[in-house]
């Protein structure tokens, strides 16, 4: 839309002091974030990324393969504020620990679409396994 108007604008209205429409910079700039939003919204349909809550599970789904989290195997779920991230405005944020992994599965819910309405699910999926309280987030000491 920006371009569009921004390309209009300066089409019907001749301004002296600015430089001709094949000249200007700031098309330019609109045209380079036009491009890169283009490509990351190509990048984003091909991965086909999604997040699938069912009754007994939580599916990871991508293009390449799925990953599940069988609600039985959940060691506890947090559902909290991120400070470090806001995302869209909200600050939301769900960790999941599984039992026999390390590593934690965190969603950040402002990424996703219907943020409401998975921020409702995932209070459901809360009230069937076990909470934490605010987890440490430390970072690992290297020697």
């Amino acid at each position: 839309m920006t371009l569009i108007l921004y390309g209009g604008i300066r089409g019907t209205i001749i301004f002296e002091r600015m430089p001709t429409l094949v000249a200007d910079p700031i098309l330019y700039i609109i045209i380079l974030f036009v491009l890169i939003s283009v490509v990351v919204l190509m990048l984003n349909k091909a991965r086909d990324r999604k997040l699938i809550i069912g009754d007994n599970a939580i599916v990871f789904h991508n293009k390449f393969n799925d990953r599940e989290i069988p609600l039985s195997a959940i060691e506890w779920l947090y559902i909290g504020n991120e400070r470090s991230v806001r995302t869209a405005g909200q600050s939301q944020m769900v960790i999941i620990k599984m039992q026999e992994r390390r590593r934690w599965f965190r969603i950040r819910i402002g990424r996703y679409e219907r943020e409401k309405e998975l921020l409702i699910e995932m209070h459901r999926i809360a009230e069937r396994v076990p909470k934490a309280k605010r987890p440490l987030m430390r970072l690992r000491k290297t020697m």
